[in-house]
């Protein structure tokens, strides 16, 4: 059923796309929508790349046609991969990424589009909130101040909330569709600002990532996110970068803590993402070192 703009949400930003991947999950990817053709102007065009194997969710985009949303079938697996295929895809240079189980505030678009325009050479990242019991809630960010971060390589994006110049992002390379089932995030950033380019946090760029899993698909994400982070630091390592070596240290001391904390205070009430990185990493470190070496014959 179609959902309605309303008249009084204002006109479209005439040069802004938004890219929205997703795979399964037409109930939230109806509120995203939702919250999207809420912001105040919208984007002129939502990209939902789709790597479902049924129509649950291009039936749901079809009644977001008059916000401007339209489906991209995606057939490569990764979230990566995804932003890539809406990135090329898209019809304007700006372009906000986030993810399907978020909603934006109404400003949103409006101001991650501003952002962006100030200066294409950066990367912005905003403001990831819970919503929900924060103990449940990965992957946020709620840091009231803005950062510029310049000069040493981290992990400082997040793609449930960004803003980007396209032919800049696909001209350095884009996501590494390699890196999966996440943290494709993670390795654009380090690659990003280990090449001496900005990224740059806006707390007044917003959005809400949503309470929804189960405990046991809680961990399960918690191990695909080690995974990831993983392959992040064994393609690194492969090539020799010693500055991935600092992160890595600081993962297997979490490890150590949460394994510590198993030990002495038993099962805790909240999936743990210490013991997910403790299943996870090391598949990841193998899986990343193999696919480097694999696309460098």
């Amino acid at each position: 059923m179609a959902v309605p703009v309303h008249a009084g949400e204002g006109p479209a930003v005439g040069s802004a796309t938004v890219v929205l991947p997703t795979i399964g999950r037409p109930e939230l990817i109806k509120n995203c929508l939702e919250s999207l053709a809420r912001c105040v102007p919208r984007a002129d065009e939502i990209l939902v790349v789709d790597s479902s194997d049924d129509d649950a969710v291009e039936n749901v985009v079809a009644g977001f046609a008059a916000a401007g949303a339209r489906m991209i079938r995606s057939t490569t697996p990764g979230l990566g991969s995804a932003f890539n295929l809406g990135l090329r895809e898209a019809k304007h240079e700006i372009v906000l990424l986030t993810n399907d189980d978020c909603t934006v505030e109404p400003s949103w678009v409006e101001c991650g589009f501003r952002r962006a325009s100030e200066d294409g050479d950066v990367i912005v990242s905003g403001r990831v909130r819970p919503h929900g019991d924060p103990d449940v809630v990965p992957s946020t960010i709620d840091d009231p101040v803005v950062r510029e971060h310049v000069g040493r390589p981290s992990f400082v994006l997040y793609t449930q909330c960004m803003a980007l110049h396209r032919t800049h992002v696909l001209e350095f390379g884009g996501f590494d569709g390699r890196i999966r089932p996440s943290a494709e995030d993670n390795d654009l950033s380090y690659r990003w600002l280990r090449a001496g380019r900005r990224i740059r946090y806006e707390p007044d760029f917003v959005v809400w990532h949503h309470d929804w899993r189960t405990r046991e698909q809680l961990e399960r994400l918690y191990v695909n996110y080690g995974i990831g982070q993983g392959m992040v630091y064994g393609k690194h390592l492969r090539r020799g970068d010693l500055i991935i070596v600092r992160y890595l240290l600081r993962d297997l001391f979490a490890i150590g803590r949460g394994v510590g904390a198993r030990l002495v205070l038993g099962r805790r009430e909240h999936a743990d993402p210490r013991l997910g990185l403790l299943r996870g990493l090391p598949i990841g470190i193998a899986r990343g070192w193999r696919a480097d070496r694999e696309s460098s014959r």
